[in-house]
C-alpha cells in the first residue's frame, strides 16, 4: 500500500492530508489535526466569571466569536438578558470578526489557488491581467484592516476582545467613533467588490481548467442562521436537508439529540454527522439557508449565486464564492448599524451570579460555535467547546476522496493532486486550533 501525505499551508493552525493508495485505487483519505490543546482541561476550576477573557485565548483568529460564546453561555445560567443596544454592539462585533475572516480566507488563503502562486504577496509583474493584479495584496490587507479596526471598535482590541460582558457590554460607541467607521467602511466596500469581482471570474476559469466546481454530491447543511437576514448572533440551529428542505431546528442544548460527535483514531479533531449523514456548516450552509442577505449589494451577489448554481449549491469551491457574498454582507450591514445611535442607553444589566449548566451559541465564520458550561461553587467543573471545524470533517474528507479519484489512476498520479488537496481543504476555511478540543 502506497501511502501520500500532504503538508497544508494556508489554513488556522496544523494539519495534514493522508491519503492511501493500493494498486491505483484510492483506499482512504483522512484530514488530520496534527496538534492537541485541551483547553477544556484548562479551564477546568477558573472561576466561571473569568471565562469571557479566558476562552477567547483557544485562537487568535477566532476570539471574537469565542468571546460572544463564552458570555451567552453564562448568561444563560445567570438568567441574564442584555439590553437591545448591547446585542447591537455584539453583532458589530461579529460583523467585525466576519469581515476580517472572509478577507483573509477569500484574498490571502485561497486566492493564490486562483492565480496559480504561492503567495499574493509574490505576483509576477507582467501578465494578461495585470490591471487586475495590480495591488491585489494591499488592497486585500485594506479591506481585512477594516475588519480588524470594527472589532476593534465593538470589542475594546482586535486579538482577545474584553468589551462584551455578562449582562451587556462596558460601553456604547460614540458618535464621532461611529462616524469614523463608517468613513472607512465606505472606502473599503467597492475595493472589496472589485477585488470580489476578480475572484469570481478567476474562480470561474480555475473550474473550467479543471472541469469541475470540486466535490458536488449532496449533503446535509448546519448553520445557526435561517430565514430572511443573517444573524450571526445565534439561537438556534438549523439543518437543511440535501433537497433544500429545513428538517429541524433545535437549541443549542438539544445538539447531542441531532449531531453524533465521534473521535477518530487519526486525529485529534473529532467528527459530528447529522443522522448518519455528511454535514456540512460554513459559508455555503449559511448561503444555502438564505433567502436573502437584506443588504443591496449582497444580495445582487446572492442573485448572480443562485442563477449559476440553483438553491441549494453543492460544489465545494462555491464555499468561496458564499465568503465573498457575506464579505460584502459585513460592510453594509455595518454601515447600516453605524449609522444609528450607538450610546443613547446603559449598555448592561445587573445580574447575580450562581451555578448552574448553560449554552452560548454564536455562529461564527466558519459555522455554528457552542460554549458548554457547568459551573458548581462559582467554579468551571466542566467546558465543552462544539466547534464549527467539526462539522466539516467528514465532508472534508468525502470530497478528499473525490479529488484522489480524479487524480489517480492505476498508470500514474496527477501531481495536480497535492494542489487539489490544499483547494479542498482551504475551501472549508478549518480552524485546526480551534477544532483539536
Amino acid at each position: 500500500m502506497t501511502t501520500l501525505t500532504f503538508p497544508l499551508s494556508r489554513i488556522e493552525g496544523h494539519a495534514r492530508v493522508v491519503i492511501e493508495v493500493q494498486g491505483g485505487e484510492v483506499v482512504s483519505a483522512h484530514f488530520q489535526a496534527t496538534e492537541f490543546r485541551g483547553f477544556q482541561y484548562l479551564a477546568q476550576g477558573a472561576p466561571a466569571e473569568q471565562m469571557p477573557v479566558i476562552t477567547p485565548r483557544i485562537c487568535g483568529v477566532c476570539s471574537t466569536a469565542h468571546h460572544v460564546a463564552s458570555v451567552k453561555a453564562l448568561e444563560d445560567i445567570y438568567g441574564v438578558t442584555p439590553p437591545p443596544l448591547a446585542i447591537t454592539i455584539r453583532e458589530l462585533l461579529l460583523l467585525g470578526q466576519l469581515l476580517q475572516n472572509q478577507a483573509t480566507s477569500l484574498f490571502i488563503f485561497t486566492m493564490p489557488d486562483r492565480l496559480g502562486v504561492a503567495s499574493i504577496f509574490h505576483l509576477p509583474d507582467a501578465s494578461d491581467d495585470a490591471d487586475q493584479r495590480t495591488g491585489v495584496a494591499t488592497r486585500a490587507l485594506q479591506v481585512r484592516q477594516a475588519g480588524t479596526h470594527l472589532i476593534a471598535l465593538a470589542g475594546g482590541q482586535f486579538i482577545h476582545p474584553v468589551k462584551a460582558v455578562i449582562g451587556g457590554v462596558t460601553s456604547g460607541i460614540t458618535e464621532q467613533a461611529a462616524a469614523a467607521m463608517r468613513a472607512e467602511l465606505e472606502v473599503a466596500l467597492p475595493v472589496a467588490c472589485a477585488l470580489f469581482d476578480y475572484y469570481w471570474e478567476s474562480s470561474h476559469a480555475l473550474s473550467e481548467r479543471l472541469g469541475t466546481w470540486g466535490d458536488d454530491a449532496p449533503a446535509a447543511y448546519l448553520t445557526a442562521i435561517a430565514g430572511y437576514r443573517p444573524s450571526f448572533y445565534g439561537t438556534q440551529l438549523h439543518v437543511l436537508l440535501p433537497d433544500g428542505s429545513v428538517c429541524t431546528n433545535f437549541e443549542p442544548r438539544e445538539f447531542r439529540d441531532y449531531l453524533e460527535y465521534t473521535e477518530t483514531e487519526t486525529s485529534y479533531a473529532g467528527q459530528t454527522s447529522f443522522r448518519g449523514q455528511v454535514i456540512r456548516a460554513n459559508s455555503l450552509a449559511r448561503i444555502n439557508m438564505m433567502a436573502t442577505m437584506g443588504t443591496p449589494l449582497a444580495d445582487g451577489y446572492l442573485e448572480r449565486f443562485r442563477e449559476a448554481f440553483g438553491q441549494p449549491a453543492h460544489a465545494i469551491l462555491l464555499y468561496d464564492l458564499a465568503r465573498g457574498i457575506e464579505l460584502v454582507y459585513a460592510i453594509e450591514r455595518a454601515l447600516e448599524l453605524l449609522s444609528q445611535p450607538l450610546d443613547y442607553e446603559d449598555t448592561d444589566v445587573p445580574y447575580a451570579p450562581r451555578d448552574g449548566e448553560g449554552y452560548g451559541l454564536v455562529e461564527a465564520p466558519r459555522g455554528p460555535l457552542i460554549h458548554h458550561y457547568r459551573v458548581e461553587n462559582g467554579r468551571i467543573a466542566h467546558a465543552e467547546f462544539i466547534i464549527p471545524t467539526v462539522h466539516n470533517v467528514l465532508a472534508i474528507e468525502r470530497a478528499l476522496r473525490v479529488a484522489a479519484n480524479r487524480y489517480i489512476t492505476p498508470e500514474r498520479i496527477n501531481l495536480e493532486l497535492e494542489r487539489a488537496v490544499g483547494r479542498v481543504v482551504r475551501a472549508f476555511d478549518p480552524c485546526i486550533a480551534c477544532a483539536t478540543h
